[in-house]
């Protein structure tokens, strides 16, 4: 069995076509249970986000399987196959490797080190494990997977730092508040970026987070979509008055909030401490607010400069990641070459357990006249010489260099020796146990 993965994502295509081959759209298990089915395919995961589809499978024949996969994706997602054809990428054996590995990282994403896609490989293979259509080698990948992105993340800061300018704002206000449970917010605006960082913030565990805007309509859709409440623009003195963080993201083009005004919240306020967000462009929060005791004003320009540093430290750790996967590459690969010794070493030990046997068959005469210990200690010491006999053979059958080398010593073994191959459909004991048992299928044509 070979490693293939056929897919699409942010590198190959645009995101109105990538919305398109979201299999969440339909559903996943369906996905997987059409998938299982495929003749050209033993094992299956699907693995789908904003920014990728891709299909990971194991199967005889690569090819082959490549030319059923894209016609699978096609007629799942109704799109033409001249349209997604262009677009679609596919890797085979160590490259499938090196690819997931990197995608676990946080390696190939949108934004390097982002850490929302190991949940989503995670999640992707525990859909797959529930439909058992996964086997031994996309366990062995994926669970490989989930160490290599541990280890990346643990040792390096290719995931350390905010790289949204909406999620630099929280980790500003962080820094002045320290925990932001129990704080209010108020929202100023209800565009795209005034929802993602109310959005940032509700999963921070606010008090309350109260929205504002001259388009009453548009901030009753925010407060709804971020469970909070609008408060008309009348209010906004009045709101200054309770609030601890302010985001302010109008559009205006003169600011709507003057010095004048957030002087008085502060004397009203006591200087309790106010953390201003200012994301309009330009600006609406009047610069000179910052001059203020307990005033944090920061403007776009102050939390671009922080992504900046630390989209910078984390490119700094990338050469540091990159090289980690290499390492677990190199390891699953000597794992590959394991397993494809395997049948052999099964053979080989076959053979010499029916040698062993047939000599103490053989010499059953001379050992009538043991006791039932001593036929027993016989039989414990021929086994552990049988034992020794094998260490060498299977450690270099193991450990070969390369796959060409692993195939070459198995063929000189299997002729030195004699050996029968193992029988068709014969498992070892690993992969008893790492298979899942198999699923009782309903045909579904695609």
């Amino acid at each position: 069995m070979e490693l293939l993965l056929l897919g699409v994502s942010h590198h190959t295509a645009p995101v109105d076509l990538r919305e398109r081959v979201d299999f969440s759209r339909r559903g996943v298990t369906t996905a997987l249970g059409e998938l299982s089915v495929r003749p050209t395919l033993a094992e299956a995961v699907v693995l789908t986000t904003c920014n990728r589809a891709e299909l990971y499978v194991t199967c005889e024949d690569p090819a082959a399987t490549v030319r059923d996969l894209a016609g699978f994706m096609s007629r799942f997602h109704d799109v033409p196959d001249t349209e997604l054809a262009p677009h679609l990428y596919t890797h085979t054996g160590l490259d499938v490797v090196r690819h997931l590995f990197r995608v676990a990282s946080g390696l190939d994403s949108l934004v390097v080190g982002e850490p929302q896609i190991f949940g989503q490989v995670k999640d992707a293979y525990a859909t797959a494990s529930e439909e058992r259509t996964t086997g031994a080698l996309l366990n062995k990948l994926f669970t490989s997977a989930f160490g290599v992105g541990k280890r990346v993340r643990a040792d390096t800061g290719v995931g350390e730092g905010a790289v949204s300018v909406s999620y630099a704002a929280i980790t500003l206000a962080r820094k002045i508040f320290g925990s932001l449970e129990q704080r209010d917010v108020l929202v100023v605006g209800a565009g795209e970026m005034a929802e993602l960082t109310a959005t940032h913030l509700r999963s921070q565990a606010v008090r309350s987070i109260a929205v504002t805007s001259r388009t009453q309509t548009r901030a009753e859709a925010l407060a709804q979509k971020v469970d909070g409440r609008a408060v008309t623009w009348s209010e906004l003195p009045a709101q200054l008055l309770t609030a601890d963080i302010m985001v302010t993201a109008t559009g205006a083009q003169t600011p709507v909030i003057n010095r004048t005004q957030i002087d008085e919240a502060m004397r009203a306020r006591r200087n309790r401490p106010l953390f201003i967000i200012d994301i309009g462009l330009p600006r609406d929060v009047d610069p000179a607010a910052s001059d203020l005791e307990q005033v944090f004003l920061y403007n776009i320009d102050d939390l671009r400069t922080l992504v900046d540093e630390n989209l910078a430290r984390r490119r700094d750790q990338v050469s540091q990641a990159e090289s980690m996967v290499s390492d677990e590459v190199e390891s699953f690969q000597t794992w590959l070459r394991a397993r494809g010794s395997i049948p052999t070493l099964v053979a080989l030990r076959r053979h010499f357990e029916d040698l062993r046997q047939s000599e103490l068959n053989r010499l059953e005469p001379k050992l009538n006249g043991l006791s039932p210990e001593a036929r027993s200690k016989v039989d414990e010491i021929t086994q552990l010489l049988v034992q020794k006999l094998l260490i060498s053979p299977t450690e270099r059958l193991k450990n070969a260099g390369d796959e060409q080398t692993a195939a070459q010593y198995s063929e000189v073994v299997t002729q030195l020796f004699g050996l029968a191959e193992p029988l068709a459909g014969e498992t070892t004991s690993t992969d008893k146990h790492t298979s899942p048992p198999p699923k009782t299928k309903t045909p579904v044509t695609s």
